[in-house]
């Protein structure tokens, strides 16, 4: 057993797995299974949540035994500009649109890197409005602002 096995990504990743995978487990443990010819609410995040814990207990125990790239902490920099940037967004969504909150988003999201190049900003930014609209609005029909209401 490796002396380092608590830095390891693997070791991190397999805990994290175990958690959301027992949590959805504990989410549905109110609701009713049933059976898988007859489905009841909780029998998908049950199954889910249990495939999700088994895998991250797999992944824990491989990373006591061989080890992973260690864990670096970015700083918080990154950690404060996405969050924020994903917090804007839910926030300027109704108010702006999809067009400019989808640029809010992108422009504090490439400030929270290291390396920021213009180009690939407007490239993703792009890209991303494209898919958005193609997706949600126009392919499911969902009633999102797409331009600033004035």
């Amino acid at each position: 057993m490796k002396g380092r096995f608590n830095r390891d990504k693997d070791f991190f990743a397999g805990l994290i797995f175990i958690f959301f995978g027992l949590l959805a487990i504990w989410i549905a443990r109110d609701y009713p299974l049933g059976t898988a010819r007859r489905m009841g609410p909780a029998y998908f995040p049950s199954i889910i949540g249990g495939a999700l814990a088994v895998l991250g207990f797999i992944i824990f125990l491989r990373s006591l035994w061989s080890g992973s790239e260690p864990v670096h902490w970015p700083g918080l920099r990154p950690l404060i500009m996405i969050t924020g940037a994903v917090v804007g967004f839910a926030l300027l969504l109704k108010p702006l649109g999809l067009v400019a909150a989808t640029f809010v988003l992108i422009l504090t999201s490439c400030l929270g890197g290291w390396q920021f190049r213009w180009h690939e900003a407007a490239l993703l930014y792009v890209v991303l409005v494209l898919i958005a609209l193609i997706s949600f609005v126009y392919g499911l029909g969902l009633q999102i602002a797409v331009w600033p209401r004035l």
